[in-house]
C-alpha cells in the first residue's frame, strides 16, 4: 500500500514537471517572439507584403540570351496616360496577330472610372473621358476604321490628329498626344492565318493604302484574283502572287512607305528598298508607347498594364490552338513562306527580344521595389515596437540570471 501511494506521488510529481517544462518553454516562446518576430510574417501589421499580380505573370527566364543591345531609355516604357487629358491611344491593328480580342480588351475589359459603353448589336464602343465626352482610344472598337480598314502606321500618322479634330473640335486646346500600340505575330503563323482567312472569303480591297496623299494605282498593286474575292485559293496559288500584300505585311504597316516612295517599286532598287523598310518599321516599333506579341498574352498583359498605369479585371488567355495551328504543312513550304516574308522574319525576331528584355527589366525593377518596401515596412514596424517592449521589461533583472528559471519561477 506504501509502495503504491509512494508510486502515485511520483508519477504526479514527474507530471507536474513535465507540465511545468511545457508552460515554460510556451512562454519562453512567446517573448522570444517578441524580440524576433517582426521580421516574420504572420499576417500582422509589419509583415512581408502580401503577394500581389506578380504572381499572375510568367516568371522571367535568368537564362535568356540577348540578341540585341537596348539602351534602358528604350526598356522602361513608364509613363504618364492622361486619360483626362489630350493623350490618345492609337491601335494599330494588323491582320491575323490577335487584334481583334486585344481591341475587345480594351473597349471591355480596362478597369477605368466610366467604363466603355458597348451595347448589344453595336460594333463600336463609345470610350469618354471621365471629365469630358471626348474618347482617349483610336481602334476599331472605338471610332471605327476611320482612317480606311487597317490602316498602317503612314495613314494613321498622317490621318489620326484630324479625324480626332473633327470628331472633337476644340478652341485653344493644347495639342493632343498619340500613344501608338501594336501587336506583332510569328511570321509563319500569321501568313497561314491570312491564307484561311482569305480561302474562305474575306478580303481587304477596300483597304484605302494612302501614302504621300493618294492611293496606289492598280500597275503599282495589281490584285491576286480575278472577280469578288479569293475564295478557295490554295496555299500555292496565295504563294505564286508576287503582289500579295501578306507577303512581310508586318514590315509595310509599320514603315513609313513616304521613304521608298509608297507603292512605286521602280521608286529606288529592290535590295535597298528592302532593307529602308526594315530600318523604318525597327524604329517606329521602337518608338511606339507598348506593343505586344501574340504569342505571349500574360506578359502582354503585364507590359500594357505597367506601361499605361491601367488594369484589365480579367487575365488575358493564351490559344494555342488557332486556324493556322491546324493547317499541317512540310517543312519546305515553311521555307518558302520565310523566304517570302524575310524582312517580317527578321523584325519578329528583333521584336521578341525587345519585348523580352522589357519584360525582364520590368519585372526586375518591381522585384527591387517590392523588397525595398517591405524592408521598410519592417524597420517600421520594430521602431514603433521597441518603446513598447522596453517598457514591459522587468527592472532590475541580473543579466546572467539562468533564464528558463526565472520564467519558471515567475508563472
Amino acid at each position: 500500500m506504501r509502495r503504491r501511494r509512494a508510486g502515485g506521488r511520483t508519477m504526479v510529481e514527474r507530471a507536474s514537471k513535465f507540465l511545468l517544462v511545457v508552460v515554460g518553454s510556451a512562454c519562453f516562446m512567446l517573448i522570444l517572439y517578441q524580440y524576433a518576430g517582426p521580421g516574420l510574417s504572420l499576417g500582422a501589421p509589419g509583415g512581408r507584403a502580401p503577394p500581389d499580380d506578380l504572381d499572375l505573370f510568367p516568371t522571367p527566364d535568368p537564362h535568356y540570351e540577348k540578341k540585341y543591345y537596348f539602351p534602358v531609355r528604350e526598356l522602361e516604357r513608364s509613363l504618364h496616360f492622361d486619360m483626362k487629358g489630350d493623350d490618345v491611344i492609337v491601335f494599330l491593328h494588323i491582320q491575323k496577330t490577335g487584334g481583334t480580342t486585344f481591341g475587345r480588351h480594351l473597349v471591355q475589359n480596362v478597369r477605368l472610372e466610366v467604363p466603355c459603353d458597348c451595347r448589344p448589336g453595336q460594333k463600336k464602343c463609345t470610350c469618354y473621358r471621365p471629365n469630358r465626352r471626348e474618347t482617349w482610344l483610336f481602334s476599331r472598337f472605338s471610332t471605327g476604321w476611320s482612317c480606311g480598314l487597317h490602316a498602317d502606321w503612314t495613314e494613321l500618322t498622317n490621318c489620326v490628329p484630324g479625324v480626332l479634330e473633327r470628331r472633337d473640335p476644340a478652341a485653344l486646346r493644347t495639342p493632343r498626344k498619340f500613344y501608338y500600340i501594336t501587336l506583332l505575330r510569328d511570321p509563319v503563323s500569321r501568313y497561314l492565318s491570312e491564307w484561311r482567312h482569305v480561302q474562305r472569303g474575306a478580303t481587304w480591297k477596300t483597304s484605302l493604302h494612302m501614302c504621300d496623299g493618294r492611293t496606289p494605282t492598280p500597275e503599282e498593286l495589281p490584285p491576286c484574283y480575278e472577280g469578288t474575292d479569293w475564295s478557295g485559293c490554295t496555299l500555292q496559288e496565295f504563294m505564286d502572287c508576287p503582289y500579295n500584300l501578306a507577303n512581310n505585311r508586318q514590315v509595310r504597316m509599320l514603315a513609313d512607305l513616304s521613304l521608298v516612295g509608297c507603292y512605286n517599286l521602280s521608286f529606288i532598287p529592290e535590295g535597298k528598298r528592302a532593307q529602308l523598310l526594315l530600318d523604318s518599321a525597327k524604329k517606329n516599333l521602337r518608338g511606339m508607347a507598348f506593343f505586344g506579341l501574340t504569342e505571349f498574352q500574360r506578359k502582354t498583359q503585364y507590359l500594357f498594364e505597367r506601361t499605361f498605369n491601367l488594369k484589365f479585371i480579367r487575365p488575358f488567355m493564351q490559344y494555342n490552338s488557332t486556324r493556322a495551328g491546324g493547317v499541317e504543312v512540310g517543312e519546305d513550304t515553311i521555307r518558302r513562306i520565310e523566304e517570302l516574308n524575310d524582312l517580317d522574319m527578321q523584325l519578329y525576331d528583333y521584336a521578341r527580344d525587345l519585348f523580352q528584355q522589357r519584360y525582364q527589366y520590368k519585372r526586375q525593377l518591381e522585384r527591387r521595389q517590392q523588397r525595398l518596401r517591405s524592408r521598410e515596412e519592417r524597420l517600421l514596424h520594430r521602431a514603433k515596437e521597441a518603446p513598447s517592449r522596453g517598457d514591459a521589461e522587468e527592472p532590475g533583472r541580473v543579466p546572467t540570471e539562468d533564464y528558463m528559471s526565472h520564467i519558471i519561477e515567475k508563472w
